[in-house]
């Protein structure tokens, strides 16, 4: 079973924390009994959104403690070993997360990069982006209401490569009839589950007839078993002219790794850009909630002008995740009046707010 699919007090690793969240909600808590989640502040502005998020937190007294470890691929004097962020993370079974970048040179002299490492050790299978219009941002296309799921093990990023000869490069994608099979599953079980009627398998078989072919396979076999169901597939060429010319045709989108990470930027711009879409990586056991734009808006550190908005709905979803609703409907009504009164925005939503502005907007909205 996946993550998602079990009721929170079924789920071995975060069995503790449904029962705080219940004595949360029951009045009988101390302050003794919150919710340990592990904190990556990330690499470019994620500090500055994750603070943006402690702020919101402390203001209404989020039952949350954050096990905060500092992990980075270009600054590895200053950061914990992979290892230690693992071990936190499988402990507490949750994680807030940035956006961690990747340098062109490899990790320690390896071609795993460190997302990499993180994703294969703890084995988060399925990415999944929701891409949501938001009132109060003027977009080309409005009501937009989609999920994009990636696998996000194999493929492209499964850093296979070598020099076979000098001047010749071969790099493996790797796909499996396994891995495919169980991230279709993820997909049509997650449609399933927020009510909606249509998977998309995104491919590239007709050129990839084997690789891509077994995905594609997998998905068609898979869709089956859900009558319910619509099921269509298409070419990754032709998904990306129509996701900016007719994005409404799309519902839940299915795909391998690499198609899924060129998507997921793809369609945040639709909405607004990297800074108001949130994300979430799922194994059998944890989750961490990041942006669903991997941007770090490196020239932005500093200059407190980034957008908290995406981290601030992965909190939300952070909370909802573990029962914490009360809280996650005050930050998420605050959040969305906010944007949508126009007043405090930051300036890729057409503001000249800073990040400070925008959170102490936020937080006067905390009814």
């Amino acid at each position: 079973m996946y993550c998602f699919e079990k009721p929170l007090h079924q789920r071995p690793s975060v069995r503790s924390f449904y029962q705080t969240s219940q004595l949360y909600s029951s009045g009988e808590a101390t302050k003794d009994k919150k919710i340990k989640c592990t904190l990556i502040p990330g690499d470019g502005v994620g500090p500055e959104l994750v603070n943006s998020v402690k702020e919101v937190y402390s203001a209404i007294g989020v039952p949350v403690e954050f096990e905060e470890l500092f992990l980075s691929e270009i600054y590895p004097s200053m950061s914990v070993p992979v290892e230690t962020v693992i071990e936190s993370i499988q402990r507490n079974g949750i994680c807030l997360k940035g956006i961690l970048s990747t340098p062109f040179s490899s990790y320690a002299g390896e071609l795993q990069t460190l997302n990499m490492k993180v994703r294969r050790d703890l084995d988060l299978y399925a990415n999944v982006v929701h891409i949501k219009s938001f009132p109060g941002i003027k977009t080309k296309h409005e009501n937009l209401d989609f999920f994009v799921i990636r696998e996000q093990t194999e493929g492209e990023y499964s850093a296979l490569e070598h020099e076979s000869v000098p001047g010749v490069i071969e790099c493996m994608k790797i796909i499996t009839e396994e891995k495919s099979r169980r991230i279709a599953k993820f997909a049509f079980d997650y449609a399933t589950k927020h009510g909606r009627k249509k998977v998309t398998c995104v491919h590239k078989a007709n050129i990839m007839k084997l690789g891509d072919g077994l995905f594609l396979r997998c998905v068609e076999e898979t869709s089956q078993m859900y009558p319910q169901i619509t099921f269509d597939s298409m070419i990754i060429d032709n998904t990306c002219m129509q996701l900016v010319s007719h994005p409404h045709k799309f519902d839940v989108m299915v795909m391998p790794n690499l198609y899924g990470n060129i998507i997921d930027n793809l369609a945040s711009g639709l909405v607004g850009g990297a800074g108001i879409v949130p994300g979430a990586s799922y194994s059998t056991d944890c989750v961490i909630y990041e942006p669903g734009a991997r941007h770090t808006f490196g020239e932005a550190v500093g200059k407190n002008i980034a957008n908290p908005t995406a981290m601030l709905l992965c909190s939300v979803k952070l909370l909802r995740h573990v029962n914490l609703h009360d809280y996650a409907d005050i930050i998420q009504n605050a959040l969305t009046k906010v944007i949508k009164e126009g007043k405090v925005r930051t300036r890729d939503i057409g503001g000249y707010a800073s990040t400070t502005d925008f959170t102490l907007a936020i937080i006067s909205n905390l009814n």
